[in-house]
């Protein structure tokens, strides 16, 4: 079976004793790329795999549908065959071949990408747009390989409770910040200085990026990708941590040490039915006095002791 176009994609079910094998196998025969998913994905059989840093998730699915992309030419019935033999599998697996036209990658995905109004004055528009008011505050914003497009419920969640919460000349931390979405938000919208820590050397760039974009000061804005207890001595005002409910739970007392006593916080990151383990983790050095759910995640707030 040979296909004249650009690339071909093939898919093959199998089951996760299978799945990490074939992958190889296929890679070994000239695949370009290997993709592993849920092959329920969609249906009522849908398998979650969750993990979190501190959580050992599932490794596969049971049912698995393993891709692999082709150059164009390629026999993919020879591919499959030498695949089976290779795993002595008892039967050649059921497969389905998918044509993947050449496509101007970039534009398809910036498509996707539009502006969003988060208030009547808060806008977050990506870098390839107009902006739709602008006399608005309006975030200009290029992910890069970071998280926070603004799209996501919890960044949407964050940027609406600093909206309502800075009044104006705050220090603010951002805590996993991204692309630096929320530190930008913040001085937009009257912070005097913001601080934005990652683990991930990309998203400080990205979060640079966005912060020449948007024409911050870089006096008003500092970040670290060190970790927080090796980040000069900091007292925010406010404080907004948008991240994994893991991840925050462990940081409870790192990030209490950060803020003074009526700091106010933010957390996000958070599923609906880890709020109260969040919650219960910060209490001690916080009065948790709200909470807001969009789509299933949450926003816990609250005031330093």
């Amino acid at each position: 079976m040979v296909f004249a176009m650009p690339w071909i994609s093939l898919a093959i079910n199998t089951d996760a004793v299978h799945a990490g094998e074939l992958g190889d196998v296929l890679m070994e025969l000239g695949a370009l790329s290997v993709d592993m998913h849920d092959a329920a994905a969609g249906s009522e059989n849908e398998q979650p795999l969750f993990g979190e840093p501190g959580e050992a998730p599932e490794r596969i699915w049971q049912a698995t549908e393993v891709t692999a992309l082709f150059d164009a030419g390629t026999d993919i019935q020879t591919i499959v065959a030498s695949a089976a033999h290779t795993l002595q599998l008892p039967a050649l697996p059921v497969y389905r071949c998918t044509l993947v036209r050449d496509e101007d990658w970039v534009k398809l995905t910036q498509s996707q990408f539009n502006p969003i109004r988060i208030s009547s004055r808060l806008w977050i528009v990506p870098s390839w747009h107009n902006a739709p008011d602008p006399s608005a505050i309006n975030l200009i914003l290029d992910p890069g390989m970071a998280f926070g497009t603004g799209s996501h419920p919890t960044t949407s969640l964050c940027l609406s409770w600093l909206d309502k919460t800075i009044q104006g000349n705050e220090r603010v931390l951002d805590y996993g910040c991204g692309s630096g979405i929320l530190a930008i938000a913040a001085l937009k919208l009257g912070a005097a200085h913001a601080t934005g820590i990652d683990i991930d050397h990309q998203a400080i760039a990205a979060s640079r990026d966005n912060a020449a974009r948007n024409r911050i000061d870089e006096k008003s804005m500092t970040f670290y990708t060190t970790p927080a207890d090796r980040v000069p001595a900091i007292q925010a005002d406010i404080t907004v941590a948008n991240i994994l409910a893991n991840p925050l739970i462990m940081l409870a007392p790192l990030l209490a040490d950060m803020n003074h006593k009526g700091a106010r916080i933010a957390l996000s990151g958070i599923l609906a039915e880890q709020a109260g383990e969040v919650r219960q983790a910060y209490q001690p050095w916080f009065i948790m006095d709200g909470s807001k759910e969009q789509e299933g995640w949450v926003l816990l707030t609250g005031t330093k002791r």
